[in-house]
């Protein structure tokens, strides 16, 4: 059987957190990392390979994250080693029992991964599928965002492309930029996995089924929207359907929810699972996920 390669680019960050007496617990964080991480462990070492794409420096804490991803058995090889650069970090801290998180992005490495166009040239060559979010895009300045974009419409059309918005306004110049810089990968992306909430303040969106259909109408040939503890709204035979999300009781941690989601999503349906069992496949991780602390789950 041949090895398929899945391929996340985007950026990953030091994570600081639980620092109310004044102890910091370091971790590795990164919405593309997460989906990445937890589609290799929904996956089979003989059946797929997965690869991470970005930037990092040359410093100990970059060493870390580079050893982070590959002892969770991903391929380093995409990610570049820029001398100059650093990682990017963010601290979480809870104040009234929400967490409220500080970032520290604006020089990160992960800023400069499109610079070299030929290295994410030669990380995507040999892709079955890519995975990116808006994250990936908000991140990068305007014509390196334009040249990642050419570098995905030249790929091959049995190559998938795979796209979380994500929608992070603060990352954003401003609206127009965020909106038209969406909708340009949306039109070349495969399958799309929006959360409603984010597509509702951005796009006015009234339903989750309006957008559902805006992303049809540019092309999207899958369209999944999550939508918190709603039912997931999904296309079908090019109209909507909806799955009723499980309760969940236990709440402990929200954190990387949709990345989970996604993750187990992707694995079902390249699977050959049907949508709504793929849907419920990335239910059932979330849910595992919310129900503990952070982002991430040990394979098991």
């Amino acid at each position: 059987m041949t090895l398929k390669r899945f391929v996340a680019v985007g950026e990953c960050m030091i994570e600081m957190s639980g620092g109310t007496d004044g102890h910091w617990k370091m971790g590795i964080a990164g919405d593309t990392l997460n989906t990445a991480w937890h589609f290799r462990n929904a996956t089979n070492d003989r059946d797929w390979q997965v690869r991470y794409a970005t930037a990092l420096g040359v410093d100990r804490y970059s060493d870390q994250i580079s050893k982070f991803i590959s002892d969770a058995r991903i391929d380093v090889s995409a990610i570049q080693r820029l001398p100059r650069e650093r990682p990017g970090l963010y601290l979480i801290d809870q104040e009234n029992g929400d967490r409220v998180f500080t970032y520290w992005r604006e020089n990160s490495a992960a800023r400069k991964m499109v610079d070299d166009i030929s290295m994410l040239t030669a990380a995507f060559r040999d892709a079955d599928v890519i995975y990116l979010s808006g994250i990936t895009l908000a991140i990068l300045c305007e014509d390196r965002r334009a040249a990642l974009i050419d570098v995905l419409r030249q790929q091959p059309t049995e190559t998938q492309i795979t796209f979380d918005p994500n929608i992070r306004p603060a990352l954003w110049e401003d609206q127009q930029v965020c909106k038209k810089a969406l909708s340009e990968v949306a039109a070349i992306t495969d399958v799309i996995l929006p959360s409603f909430d984010d597509e509702a303040a951005l796009f006015e969106d009234r339903t989750p089924e309006e957008t559902v259909m805006r992303y049809r109408d540019l092309g999207v040939a899958e369209v999944v929207v999550k939508n918190g503890k709603e039912p997931c709204t999904f296309l079908k035979d090019g109209h909507t359907a909806c799955l009723e999300t499980p309760p969940v009781s236990n709440v402990v941690d929200a954190t990387g929810a949709g990345d989970s989601f996604n993750a187990a999503f992707l694995a079902a349906r390249f699977d050959g699972k049907e949508t709504a069992d793929a849907i419920r496949h990335g239910q059932a991780l979330s849910t595992r996920v919310i129900q503990t602390h952070g982002a991430l789950l040990t394979r098991e």
